[in-house]
């Protein structure tokens, strides 16, 4: 009795404790303090974000990854080292040879693989760039017959070339912000600044950097200078900027090791952001926290936790592990929801301003829905469709991350706080609602065929659930579609354009609609409220990213040939269950549908 009733909590607060370890620094680098680098602040993308989220965001677009592990050389014999996004970063910085030398590139595309003298294998698909150098003009060349073509008419190799070249253009473009590679190092550019034959390297070095990371001094008005912009100034009679030296001898003591260097070093620039801009230092300090946390990982690990142990509870203690999952569910939720607020205080947006914050938000409105009808049912039911919809979506949010920044700058015709909570996080919502109820079909769907028996009390709290929740997204898709008219009116002139985004969202309302007055006039029952609510799911996507994703239509946010492919997959298994929910009960195995015993 005493282990039902607290052994829940107790798994909620184990669960807890564990995302909380995430927060810990990771441990120096031989010595050197690598926490306290990654949290200066630095203007790129139109944004101050502190040098991990650059080291992270750009080590996650070369290479799909936030550290890579690799064997190397060391005394005559091979040992694994594993690299992490801020000392990968540091190498390309101040030791561009060592960084040259490290598998930071993948290459997945067997065309691309040819061009550098390469074939697929799972052995070769990562590459340091000395392997692609010699092959940089003929991956520039075909880059820049690609780049022209609409990204719809592309080939697969045109997008994938185009693709590495903008990798390797990043990748250079890192490389050439501090010092330029085979050239004079920062700190032997400032004994030199004054000599006539610096300015051409200072003016590569300004053209090229990807970051700034010098905050002005004394003149709040200024703007953030990068290197080479900074020894411009210093050369041309105006006052050299205090960080440059500091900044240089980060750079001295990384190549030589010396870790007492580097942390008075990395103090002596926190210090100069301090006093420069503090509220930046704070900001950076703040995102730290949540790259070290990672939240919407988190949250996938204890989603797919609570799934599996609500599993466990229909074969085994079903009270107490019913429980524990839910316990799990709550977890999750709490990291969820810590990740959505942090990244509205770091954006000082509302919650939805791009295609990845919609994927996280979808999921956390479905597991809040989850949450409540779990507490009103209390079957289980309501943790399992919480608990499959937020991992979904997470995985969703996880595989839009490859253009690096999630918290990049607003669109301008986006760029209004007002419209995005109400219009996008409204709608949004809806989105979530009629997931949930696909989500709950589906779960309807395959319990019909798998179960070894069938209580009627639990078929009709599956559909009331599945009713309530498209009433639910009914009402926001609805206020949502009409306020994005009234948007559109304010933006482009006109309240109804029929885009192919204004099309999908009233879909979705129509949809939903049908729903519910197909129900209330007795044209279906139990099973089409079910195979209908399934149909949802296709009908939300199309919306959501079948406009989004595909290029078309005044909404769209790029095109992505894999996409189109997800896509049609999703769709497909959608249909699938349809027909699976549609089916006599075990159709498969010819077996006649088993009498259903009496409610108890």
């Amino acid at each position: 009795m005493k282990l039902a009733k607290f052994g829940p909590w107790v798994v909620g607060a184990l669960a807890l404790a564990w995302v909380a370890l995430g927060l810990l620094p990771a441990r120096p680098v031989r010595g050197m303090d690598l926490d306290a680098f990654g949290r200066l602040p630095v203007l790129e993308g139109g944004r101050i974000k502190p040098l991990d989220s650059v080291a992270r965001n750009s080590l996650l677009m070369i290479r799909s990854q936030m550290s890579f592990r690799f064997e190397q050389e060391v005394g005559g014999r091979k040992q694994a080292h594993t690299v992490g996004a801020d000392e990968w970063l540091l190498d390309v910085l101040f030791r561009p040879g060592v960084a040259d030398a490290q598998p930071a590139f993948v290459i997945n595309d067997p065309d691309v693989l040819s061009l550098i003298g390469q074939k697929l294998s799972q052995a070769n698909r990562y590459f340091a760039f000395k392997d692609i150098r010699p092959f940089l003009p003929e991956i520039q060349n075909q880059a820049a017959a690609a780049e022209p073509i609409d990204a719809k008419q592309r080939t697969r190799f045109q997008g994938a070339v185009l693709n590495l070249y903008q990798r390797l253009d990043l990748y250079l473009r890192l490389e050439n912000t501090v010092q330029l590679p085979g050239g004079k190092s920062l700190a032997e550019e400032l004994a030199v600044a004054g000599e006539p034959s610096a300015r051409e390297r200072h003016a590569m070095l300004s053209s090229a950097a990807f970051f700034r990371p010098l905050p002005p001094q004394g003149d709040a008005q200024a703007s953030w200078r990068s290197v080479g912009e900074a020894l411009r100034d210093a050369a041309g009679g105006g006052p050299a900027d205090a960080g440059l030296a500091s900044l240089a001898r980060v750079g001295t003591a990384w190549r030589s090791g010396d870790a007492a260097g580097f942390n008075a070093a990395v103090a002596e620039l926190r210090a100069f952001g301090v006093a420069a801009r503090p509220e930046a230092v704070a900001q950076g300090d703040h995102e730290i926290v949540f790259n070290r946390a990672d939240p919407f990982y988190a949250g996938m690990v204890l989603y797919v936790a609570a799934l599996l142990l609500v599993f466990a509870s229909w074969l085994w203690q079903p009270e107490l592990l019913r429980r524990s999952a839910f316990a799990l569910l709550l977890s999750g939720a709490v990291v969820h929801t810590a990740g959505l607020v942090s990244r509205v205080i770091l954006q000082g947006r509302p919650p939805v301003t791009n295609l990845y914050s919609s994927a996280v938000f979808v999921g956390w409105g479905a597991v809040v829905l989850g949450v409540v009808l779990e507490q009103m049912y209390r079957k289980g039911f309501g943790t399992a469709v919480a608990a499959a919809s937020g991992f979904a979506s997470l995985i969703v949010a996880h595989h839009l991350t490859g253009d690096g920044d999630t918290m990049e700058m607003m669109r301008a015709v986006l760029d209004s706080n007002f419209w995005l909570a109400t219009h996008v996080t409204t709608i949004t919502i809806g989105y979530s609602g009629t997931f949930l109820a696909g989500a709950i079909a589906i779960a309807w769907a395959l319990r019909k065929h798998l179960a070894p028996s069938l209580l009627p009390a639990t078929d009709k709290a599956l559909v009331s659930m599945a009713y309530g929740v498209i009433c639910f997204a009914l009402f926001f898709s609805f206020i949502g579609t009409v306020l994005g008219g009234i948007w559109a009116d304010q933006s482009w002139g006109r309240f109804w354009g029929w885009d192919p985004k204004e099309n999908g969202a009233l879909l979705i309302v129509l949809w939903n609609a049908i729903i519910l007055h197909a129900r209330w006039g007795g044209y279906v029952r139990d099973r089409g409220i079910m195979t209908m609510a399934i149909f949802g799911n296709v009908i939300t996507a199309l919306s959501w990213f079948g406009v989004n994703m595909l290029g078309v239509g005044l909404h769209s946010y790029g095109f992505m040939d894999k996409a189109f492919w997800a896509l049609s997959i999703f769709i497909g298994t959608q249909l699938l269950l349809m027909a699976l929910a549609l089916a006599p009960r075990r159709f498969w195995k010819g077996i006649t549908p088993a009498p259903v015993p009496p409610s108890p």
